[in-house]
């Protein structure tokens, strides 16, 4: 008995999918907003065709509500996905009942010329099929407008969508998923640093290539959901590495009140790039480096200024770099490498409960990462 218990259980633990990544929280707000954009397309189609159109279409209208709404970055739920499956739907299915009749086996073969078209057409969208089914068995309300009945299909299809589009992106999801922009900080061809070794995208590309089937994530976030993964993998083998263990704690600073001749000569002396800039009470201000002092001096008059042993009279608060990305002494060195390195930062001051306690170079970074993969070939 025990053992037909067991491989019961083992069979429903393959059947039940592992828990989502989304928080209940999550959950609430896609809810919310499937049921508001529901509720107002059906109105608005309601409003200019009547109720019995609008509730005949109803159903695949929910089935679109859950993908916008609960997955908005997959790529069954991106616009072109809903406006496209429905158009064509609505398209194949009408010109296939005019031609074959309101029948089932019309409708089985309108949904299956509507498939083909959204793979061809990259818009695959699982509820074009429940269109395509309601068009050709659709009653009397939704026939008697014949052809025109592509027009209560796209009004729901563009409704959905612009509740999408609204909700959507007023609480804090970015729809529709759209590529990151390159960073380009020094205005040249190359590639960003971290995407010049590892996987490439043809390595993607093949590996989607050989596995053959359709699959639910938009290239973007596959390639993210990998360097994440990547990541948490440099992270667990690096062990613990802080930025407090790397950081440089003997700091020379500034006030805002420092001269730029002074904050000048005292870069040089140190043979520093950068120079915190504190108040009164020893919170990080601002930071200037000598970016900020040859951009200040390259304004009118700045060089000259200079030269002639000028610039006592300008305060750094007038050339500083304000507000500063800085980092808790906590911060792990795997979390360090793309903020100095893609991100264009060539420091990271590090605070403890809002004081400056040190600060993390790129030439810091590397020696410590250099430490570390010599302590993984001895």
């Amino acid at each position: 008995m025990s053992d037909m218990f067991l491989s019961l259980s083992r069979r429903f633990t393959g059947i039940i999918p592992t828990l989502t990544n989304t928080r209940p929280r999550e959950w609430l707000r896609a809810s919310v907003g499937a049921s508001l954009g529901i509720l107002f397309s059906v109105w608005l189609c309601q409003q200019l065709f009547g109720l019995s159109v609008a509730l005949l279409l109803i159903g695949p209208l929910g089935a679109s509500a859950i993908l916008l709404f609960a997955v908005p970055s997959g790529a069954l739920a991106q616009p072109w996905s809903i406006l496209g499956s429905y158009f064509l739907a609505s398209v194949v299915a009408t010109a296939v009942a005019h031609y074959g009749g309101h029948t089932l086996d019309m409708a089985a073969l309108a949904t299956g010329v509507t498939l083909v078209c959204m793979f061809v057409l990259r818009c695959v969208h699982p509820p074009g099929g429940a269109v395509a089914l309601g068009v050709v068995l659709a009653g009397p309300a939704l026939q008697a407008l014949g052809e025109m009945a592509i027009l209560p299909v796209m009004l729901n299809a563009v409704a959905l969508l612009a509740s999408a589009l609204l909700y959507n992106n007023l609480t804090g999801v970015r729809y529709p998923k759209r590529p990151a922009p390159a960073i380009d900080l020094h205005h040249t061809n190359d590639r960003s640093p971290e995407l010049r070794v590892g996987i490439t995208d043809a390595d993607m590309d093949a590996a989607l290539d050989e596995f053959g089937e359709f699959v639910d994530i938009t290239r973007e976030d596959l390639a993210l959901i990998i360097r994440k993964t990547e990541g948490s993998a440099l992270r667990r083998s690096m062990g613990e590495i802080r930025a407090g263990d790397i950081m440089s704690r003997d700091l020379r600073w500034a006030t805002p009140e420092t001269s730029v001749r002074e904050a000048l000569q005292l870069l040089q002396h140190h043979r520093l790039r950068v120079l915190p800039v504190l108040d009164a009470e020893l919170k990080l201000v601002g930071i200037v480096s000598l970016v900020d002092l040859s951009d200040f001096a390259g304004r009118a008059g700045g060089r000259r200024l200079l030269r002639r042993g000028g610039g006592q009279k300008t305060p750094l608060s007038e050339v500083m770099s304000s507000p500063v990305v800085a980092v808790d002494r906590h911060c792990h060195i795997v979390d360090l490498v793309p903020m100095l390195s893609s991100q264009g930062l060539h420091c990271l001051p590090v605070l403890e409960q809002g004081q400056l306690v040190g600060l993390i170079t790129q030439t810091d970074l590397i020696a410590a990462l250099h430490r570390d993969l010599l302590m993984h070939l001895n």
